[in-house]
C-alpha cells in the first residue's frame, strides 16, 4: 500500500502538473468499489471546476477545487473538495488523451489542458470521494516535534509496530516505513509501546523522521505497481534495511538472518540480534 513518501511523491508530481488546470469532463466507470461518495455527487462537484491546490493529509490526496466567476476574473472557493486513498494498488497519473487506457482504470478527468487525470486500481481498495471537510486524524510525522511525539506511546500496552501504524496517532505511517524506522531505532517490533525508554522514543523519533524523508528523495518505494504521477516508480526500496529481507543476513551485525513476524495481522521485519 502507498504509504506517506509514496503519496508525497504522487501530490508533488500533480500539484507541478494540474494546479490551475480546470476539469472540463469526468468518466465513471461502472464498478462502485472504489467509490465512497455517489458517483452523480463526484461528477457534479469536479465538473467545471479548478484546481486550486493538491495536498497530502496522511495517505489521502486532496485536491482543493475553487470555480471561476461568470466575470473570469474572481475565484471562488468551492465548498468541497476531492479526496483520493491509493489503497493497496491504486495509480493517479497525468496522461495524455491518446495514451492507451489501462484495464481497472475508474475515472478519467478531462482537463481544459488537453491531459486526463487518470485512476486505475486493480484491486479497488482505494477511494475516491467529494466532502465539503475532510480530516482524517491523526497527526503528520513530519510535523510534529520530539516532545509532542513522546505522550503518544508512553501509555499504550500496544506493540510498537502496531502503534506506529495506527493512524489515529500517526497519519501515513505504514508497514515499509515501521518496519526500517525500528530497524534503525534498535527497537523491536513486538515491544510494548510504554516499556520504550525515552532514549529509545528518541532514536525512534529520529528514525521516523530520517527514513520518511530519504524515502521521499527517492520518489518512494516501488514493491508492488507503485508508480509516481507521470508514471515514474520510485527507488527506496534499493534502500530497505530489513522491510522484505526475510532470510537474508543482517545489514548491521552482518551475520543474523532478518526475520519475518506477524503482528496484527500484518507482516514485520527485524533482526533479532540488533533490535532488542
Amino acid at each position: 500500500m502507498p504509504e506517506l513518501p509514496e503519496v508525497e511523491t504522487v501530490v508533488r508530481g500533480l500539484r507541478a502538473a494540474v494546479i490551475g488546470d480546470t476539469i472540463e469532463s469526468v468518466w465513471i466507470g461502472s464498478r462502485h468499489q472504489p467509490l465512497k461518495s455517489p458517483a452523480a455527487e463526484i461528477v457534479a462537484t469536479l465538473e467545471g471546476a479548478s484546481v486550486a491546490a493538491v495536498r497530502r493529509m496522511g495517505k489521502h490526496i486532496v485536491f482543493d477545487l475553487s470555480h471561476q466567476s461568470p466575470n473570469h476574473q474572481i475565484t471562488q472557493s468551492l465548498n468541497g473538495h476531492w479526496i483520493v486513498h491509493l489503497g493497496m494498488t491504486g495509480q493517479l497519473v497525468v496522461a495524455r488523451p491518446d495514451a492507451e487506457v489501462p484495464k481497472h482504470t475508474h475515472l478519467i478527468a478531462r482537463l481544459a489542458s488537453g491531459r486526463e487525470l487518470r485512476f486505475t486500481d486493480p484491486r479497488m481498495f482505494g477511494k475516491l470521494a467529494v466532502t465539503h471537510e475532510f480530516d482524517p486524524g491523526g497527526t503528520e510525522p513530519l510535523d510534529l516535534t520530539f516532545e509532542q511525539f513522546v505522550p503518544l506511546f508512553r501509555k499504550r500496552k500496544t506493540p510498537i509496530k502496531s502503534a506506529l501504524l495506527n493512524q489515529q496517532l500517526l497519519r501515513g505511517v505504514g508497514n515499509i516505513y515501521a518496519d526500517e524506522a525500528l530497524f534503525r531505532a534498535s527497537v523491536r517490533p513486538r515491544r510494548r509501546a510504554a516499556s520504550l525508554t525515552r532514549a529509545e522514543l528518541q532514536r525512534l523519533y529520529d528514525s521516523v523522521q530520517q527514513v520518511l524523508l530519504e524515502a521521499i528523495a527517492a520518489g518512494g518505494s516501488s514493491v508492488s505497481n507503485y508508480v509516481g504521477a507521470t508514471g515514474e516508480p520510485g527507488f527506496f526500496q534499493l534502500q530497505h534495511r530489513v522491510y522484505g529481507r526475510e532470510g537474508e543476513r543482517c545489514l548491521r551485525c552482518k551475520k543474523t538472518p532478518v526475520k519475518r513476524v506477524v503482528i496484527s495481522g500484518r507482516s514485520s521485519h527485524y533482526c533479532p540480534k540488533c533490535q532488542k
